[in-house]
């Protein structure tokens, strides 16, 4: 199974930084409160200063939803919809411990941070522009087709894990209890990506590790060396 970036993409977005992590053995039984405790802290000492439009890892974001022809206010990043609920109501749901603690160290970071079941992947998972034929589960149980030229995460099978590129995933995909093997992706733009994704990953795969007994496997990719490839 691999992850990776279509040569269209990394044209169109040659300042992306992706950083994609997996792990296996993750499960429900487990608390996080303490680590979603602090990243809450770091993310509301921004907050305290800034509001998530004002961040730079957000305003990146809203470059690259106007570039793909997108109303920035009209669909969000992941980390800026995260970040805006947090300031306004002070915490987020609890999901999972698993999609609450990537929550919580995407706010911290202001950077999105997606979680797929691999088990609900078939073959690879390439972010690219959608052809117009691939279908999209929301999380009601209504399939949409996402129109040709969206950004999208596709699978071998045409399947869409996610529309309008960071801003909003698949229900078919989405962690759930009986979720064990994960692909974790995270994604920025801003002049100060590069260390900033890999500090994020660095501080993902600790947390795993710490709660889980996983051994999480991670890499960042560039146009040279787009692809990540792991077991089913």
């Amino acid at each position: 199974m691999r992850f990776q970036h279509s040569s269209d993409i990394w044209r169109d977005f040659p300042e992306l930084v992706p950083g994609v992590l997996v792990a296996s053995g993750v499960s429900a039984g487990v608390s996080v409160d303490d680590q979603v405790s602090r990243f809450g802290e770091l993310a509301a000492e921004r907050l305290a200063t800034s509001s998530e439009g004002e961040l730079p890892e957000i305003q990146a974001w809203r470059r690259a939803f106007s570039k793909m022809g997108l109303k920035p206010t009209q669909y969000r990043c992941a980390s800026e919809s995260l970040l805006r609920r947090f300031r306004k109501e002070g915490a987020l749901p609890r999901l999972h411990p698993l999609i609450d603690l990537c929550n919580a160290v995407s706010i911290a970071y202001a950077i999105p941070v997606a979680v797929f079941d691999v088990s609900k992947i078939t073959q690879y998972v390439e972010v690219r522009y959608a052809a117009g034929d691939e279908t999209y589960l929301t999380f009601s149980g209504e399939t949409e087709h996402p129109p040709p030229g969206e950004v999208i995460f596709a699978d071998g099978e045409g399947r869409a894990h996610a529309r309008r590129w960071t801003n909003r995933q698949s229900g078919l995909s989405a962690v759930r209890d009986t979720t064990t093997d994960v692909l974790i992706v995270a994604e920025a733009l801003h002049d100060t990506a590069g260390k900033d994704v890999d500090s994020l990953l660095a501080t993902l795969s600790d947390e795993l590790a710490a709660v889980w007994p996983v051994t999480p496997d991670s890499a960042i990719l560039g146009p040279s060396e787009p692809r990540f490839e792991f077991p089913a």
